[in-house]
């Protein structure tokens, strides 16, 4: 039985397209293992996937000068010893890191280690993980075909985003019943991320008397930002975070206003919901939601409202706009070129993946 260590965390997008590659890899016979941090969001994402769950210490990884970068560099040295240990007990042939400062330590482990190596970059410009990572990998796998030419030594290569199988079986009913939605108004997700948006949350729940009158509304709002106050709102529904019934809240949807993570808008792509992207702004991003969401807008896919100017009027306006002209987006998405990345990212490991001895 060939195994493989999964490793990648933080926030769901560094977690979910790993999700989309088990049933796959289960039916390529490998023993699959994920290691993660202790308390991240990928412990709970991957906890009812029966896949043993290693933990390793963290530490996160900063662009900026902050007196927690010393605490947090020797979480970092102890979690290269903690996946130093758990290779050696695993022994697997091949690590695929999907990024986030959780992989880093795995990915330095597993090449002191002689373990072959795979990385997936998501958006645009790599992130400091990834560009860590990158001398340590046998390739990186790409989502856009921009991104290649910023990974060195000719190692990128463009994959496209695995997409879970599970998204495109979802049930237009049943996520109607399930949000308790009669279905006589076009429905709108509002999605901040997994950790959630204070900005989007407190701008959506503004005008939620004006928008309701001519939407229902879906609102997975993050961890701990559920508001009491709007609970029982008529037309209005709101989740920290939604797993299961994902698929057929998607089938529901009509349209879609969200941050610019890769990994979501190319599952909104991949199922044709029209989108309105608020990217994080540059005083709070290294810029990359910004990079993906212009490139969207420009292929036709998506509308972009710059997080500068989010206000009440302006989201009314453009998801208005949004809906009105959503057979376009959706006619654009239907043509485009672009395919769900599961079986590319699959054949790199099946070429790179070593059978231990």
């Amino acid at each position: 039985m060939k195994k493989i260590v999964l490793t990648g965390g933080g926030t769901a997008g560094h977690v979910t397209p790993n999700i989309a590659l088990i049933p796959h890899l289960l039916n390529k016979n490998y023993d699959i293992y994920y290691i993660g941090s202790k308390n991240g969001i990928e412990k709970e994402l991957i906890s009812d996937k029966n896949i043993p769950y290693f933990e390793i210490s963290t530490g996160k990884l900063r662009r900026y000068i902050d007196v927690k970068n010393l605490t947090d560099a020797f979480r970092v040295v102890k979690g290269l010893g903690d996946s130093l240990r758990i290779l050696s007990e695993i022994k697997p042939d091949i690590v695929f890191s999907k990024g986030g400062f959780v992989a880093v330590p795995v990915v330095i482990a597993a090449k002191l280690r002689r373990i072959p190596v795979v990385c997936h970059e998501s958006d645009i410009t790599p992130g400091l993980a990834n560009k860590i990572a990158a001398p340590f990998a046998k390739k990186i796998c790409t989502s856009f075909p921009e991104t290649v030419k910023y990974v060195p030594n000719n190692k990128g290569v463009l994959t496209g985003t695995p997409i879970r199988d599970e998204l495109f079986k979802g049930n237009r009913k049943r996520g109607l019943d399930f949000l308790k939605f009669k279905g006589d108004k076009p429905v709108i997700l509002i999605m901040g991320g997994s950790l959630g948006s204070v900005k989007i949350n407190n701008a959506v729940r503004e005008i939620l008397g004006e928008i309701c009158k001519r939407f229902d509304i879906v609102h997975l709002c993050g961890k701990n930002n559920i508001s009491g106050e709007f609970e029982n709102y008529e037309g209005y529904r709101q989740y920290e975070y939604i797993s299961e019934e994902l698929r057929d809240i998607f089938a529901a949807i009509d349209i879609v206003c969200a941050r610019a993570g890769s990994n979501s808008i190319f599952e909104y792509l991949a199922l044709h919901k029209p989108m309105l992207l608020i990217p994080l702004s540059k005083n709070a991003s290294r810029g990359d939601q910004i990079l993906n969401a212009n490139s969207f807008k420009k292929q036709g896919f998506a509308e972009v409202l710059e997080e500068e100017e989010l206000n009440s009027a302006t989201l009314i306006k453009a998801l208005d706009n949004l809906y009105e002209n959503r057979n376009r987006y959706i006619s654009e998405m239907e043509k485009a070129d672009i395919k769900n990345g599961v079986d590319n990212i699959i054949n790199i490991i099946e070429k790179y993946y070593v059978p231990s001895p």
